[in-house]
């Protein structure tokens, strides 16, 4: 499954840092090489809908993830300050990476033009990649549905074990 960019599963994860809730603090996929799969997801916005949900369903299945040596890192182009303000709402217990550049959505192939109500915009796709130990992408999911989309992820991580 190739993303626009040429990503696909069995490649190395591309390289990042960013901000993160809480506190700003910077964040590296490479901090986690060797010691935990990461999860990380794309959504567009803060406090929206889907993008509530999907971050509740992921907090609601934290306590699986962490077990299986899993870091859940979500990615938005919204401040640290929104993501705090969100993580505080939703009691969310892992970090949300304010990418306001969108620098690591388009290293992921995830910042794309949308059309909506006949309006064109960029914007991120709502995705998932699910990085290996390693680093390598172990799967992808573009144009997320969010409903049943954690139990597939966690579905997947179990492939890996």
């Amino acid at each position: 499954m190739a993303a626009a960019n040429g990503l696909k599963v069995g490649d190395r994860a591309p390289a990042f840092h960013a901000a993160a809730s809480p506190g700003g603090k910077k964040i590296r996929l490479s901090q986690f090489k060797g010691e935990k799969h990461v999860v990380l997801y794309f959504y567009p916005r803060d406090n929206t809908p889907g993008c509530t949900t999907e971050a509740c369903d992921f907090r609601d299945a934290s306590v699986d993830f962490d077990a299986s040596d899993v870091v859940i890192l979500g990615v938005s182009t919204d401040s640290v300050e929104s993501h705090e303000k969100f993580t505080d709402k939703f009691e969310l217990p892992f970090p949300l990476l304010a990418d306001e550049k969108h620098e690591i959505a388009e290293k992921y192939g995830v910042w794309v033009e949308k059309n909506m109500y006949g309006k064109k915009s960029m914007g991120i796709l709502r995705s998932t990649f699910l990085i290996d130990k390693q680093g390598k992408i172990a799967r992808i999911w573009r144009r997320v549905k969010v409903n049943g989309h954690v139990s597939a992820v966690q579905e997947a991580l179990a492939e890996l074990e």
